[in-house]
């Protein structure tokens, strides 16, 4: 499968998703978005679940990666560098970040593979974070304290991807966001 074909393809089905949702996605849809027959649909993703786990695949690949690539002189500006790149992920690839944590997509169960990138990505940010902590944690401390970062990066985005959004005043979200982050990871190190 060429990869430029296989990219045209889960192009078309993010803008799809992020116009629609799961609803949008038929695989006329797609191949008429990818410039595409829908036999070469089904030949390359087996069909709209075939699609989705791709999508959802590629949307961890691309949170670990920006994890990843989280810089810094401390743990904590490394932290707090990679809940902000994940705050301008949210923006970039907003149907992936829609679609990797939505909590009720009607149509889509995760595939075995799809669950593993998950947890792979959940895997980078309870490292990142665990680093803020100088003693010895077991593997759900190191968990807590992920999740916690976690929870605050992804209400801020949830919030920002909210309709409320349009009705309140919102200006500099993602420098809010990083302004609660920063107190809650250099509260963590304080209570070390």
């Amino acid at each position: 499968m060429k990869k430029d074909t296989r990219q045209k393809i889960l192009d078309a089905a993010s803008a799809l998703f992020l116009k629609g949702g799961t609803n949008a996605l038929s695989v006329r849809a797609i191949a008429d978005g990818a410039g595409m027959s829908t036999i070469g649909i089904y030949s390359h993703f087996k069909g709209k679940q075939g699609i989705l786990d791709a999508l959802y695949i590629e949307g961890f690949e691309l949170v670990e990666r920006e994890m990843l690539a989280a810089d810094g002189n401390t743990a904590a500006e490394k932290v707090i560098n990679g809940c902000e790149r994940i705050l301008t992920f949210s923006e970039t690839h907003a149907a992936h970040y829609r679609l990797i944590f939505a909590s009720n997509l009607k149509d889509y169960t995760p595939s075995d593979e799809a669950i593993e990138a998950g947890e792979k990505a959940f895997i980078t940010l309870t490292k990142l974070t665990a680093a803020l902590i100088k003693k010895d944690l077991s593997v759900e401390e190191k968990q807590d304290v992920a999740m916690q970062v976690w929870a605050l990066n992804h209400g801020y985005i949830t919030l920002n991807q909210h309709e409320i959004s349009n009705r309140i005043t919102w200006n500099n979200w993602k420098e809010r966001a990083l302004q609660a982050i920063r107190l809650h990871v250099y509260a963590l190190v304080a209570t070390q």
